[in-house]
């Protein structure tokens, strides 16, 4: 869905995934990330935030929570990054960055609680009273944890799974009880999502959340609570931070609104260019048909079913003329390879290239941050897996 915006807008990042993949600088199965305009996107994304009074939060588990990238976005004047769960927040906090929100989609586990604490989080969302109790009795004496609070009420909208929190009638009182507990504070609220792409209009179009939060925060402000913070995520871009902060948002957590790949990226030319791709190789052949290596090509179900094609080629030039359908396996055959109809095109060890939205740290695909594509001169900066560990790769 991706790959035609990639080529309009950022060619560079598959002339250099072609490049280093035949240079054997690659392995097949590679999420490659453009680190040079991952860091242009986070800083006019942090520029434009600042400029509203809000802060950047960057999630990193669609990149596989990627040091390299993690680094880059911190120079650039991201605040910190938003922990999905502790396997975010150990690499976050491992890389130097901050880390500014933890436990919203994933409530930290009672054994981490502790591990959690030392990091010391900036927010720390919890669905419970005694997910709270757990924070206040691991926080050190002399330091206040801020809490927000996830809630909800009749009408949001969740996917499955996600559901939880404080039901928003009562989150005065579940205010006034967390202020009550030592070392912690009561700072704000928080739900998913908030945002949700329309297929029909091509926009980016509010949930039933958002007014959910916003009355709340008002309904707090009335019981004297001042500076209640409003984290808002959700298909999050930089289009939308002025319009959300003159509502009373606080926090922005984009994801792929980073990589330049949310849904309304794929139709519109956006702030945030394409930063993300996803390397294969054409490995055998079956009646005619190419198979190419699978182990990453989970793809984020945003859009209705659609023909995944991809550039294949040897050389840059080749793999950009050569853009063919791709059938991706149904899961039920483990993402072993992904098979191409027959096309007289198609060689045995050329360059697989696709763009789609992803989720690599649900996959089993390497992570390799490129530097200096921006400038033609493309270096791999480690091979990493999808939990952001660098690998015995021996190439690089």
């Amino acid at each position: 869905m991706f790959l035609k915006k990639i080529m309009e807008r950022n060619e560079r990042l598959i002339d250099a995934s072609v490049q280093l993949h035949q240079k054997l600088k690659i392995p097949a199965n590679s999420y490659v990330l453009d680190v040079d305009t991952i860091a242009q996107n986070v800083k006019m994304m942090a520029d434009i935030c600042h400029e509203n009074g809000m802060k950047l939060y960057p999630m990193t588990k669609q990149i596989g929570r990627n040091p390299v990238v993690i680094k880059a976005i911190k120079s650039v004047g991201a605040d910190g990054c938003v922990c999905v769960d502790m396997a975010d927040a150990r690499r976050v906090h491992e890389a130097g960055m901050p880390i500014g929100h933890l436990g919203h989609l994933v409530q930290v586990p009672k054994a981490e609680t502790m591990a959690a604490a030392a990091m010391e989080p900036e927010y720390w969302t919890v669905y419970s009273l005694e997910k709270a109790k757990a924070i206040s009795d691991a926080v050190p004496e002399g330091r206040i944890q801020k809490i927000m609070l996830r809630i909800y009420t009749d009408g949001d909208t969740y996917y499955t799974g996600h559901e939880g929190g404080f039901e928003a009638k009562d989150i005065v009182e579940a205010a006034k009880k967390i202020n009550q507990m030592p070392g912690l504070e009561f700072a704000g609220l928080t739900t998913f999502p908030t945002q949700l792409f329309d297929d029909k209009s091509i926009t980016i179009k509010h949930t039933h959340n958002y007014q959910t939060i916003l009355e709340a925060k008002e309904r707090l402000e009335k019981a004297g609570f001042s500076s209640v913070e409003i984290n808002a995520p959700g298909t999050t871009s930089s289009h939308l931070f002025s319009e959300m902060a003159a509502s009373g948002v606080t926090q922005v957590e984009p994801g792929h609104g980073m990589t330049g790949t949310t849904p309304i990226h794929a139709f519109c030319d956006m702030i945030e260019k394409p930063a993300m791709v996803y390397v294969s190789e054409v490995c055998h052949f079956y009646k005619g048909r190419g198979y190419c290596y699978g182990g990453g090509m989970y793809i984020d179900p945003v859009f209705p079913p659609y023909a995944v094609r991809a550039c294949v080629g040897s050389t840059p030039e080749e793999a950009k003329k050569n853009l063919i359908v791709c059938d991706i396996p149904n899961p039920a055959a483990i993402d072993y390879y992904g098979i191409f109809e027959p096309n007289d095109k198609i060689r045995q060890g050329d360059t697989v290239v696709f763009g789609f939205r992803a989720q690599a740290f649900v996959t089993r695909a390497f992570i390799v941050p490129v530097v200096g594509i921006s400038t033609g001169n493309p270096v791999a900066a480690g091979v990493f897996d999808s939990d952001g560990k660098i690998t015995g790769w021996p190439n690089c």
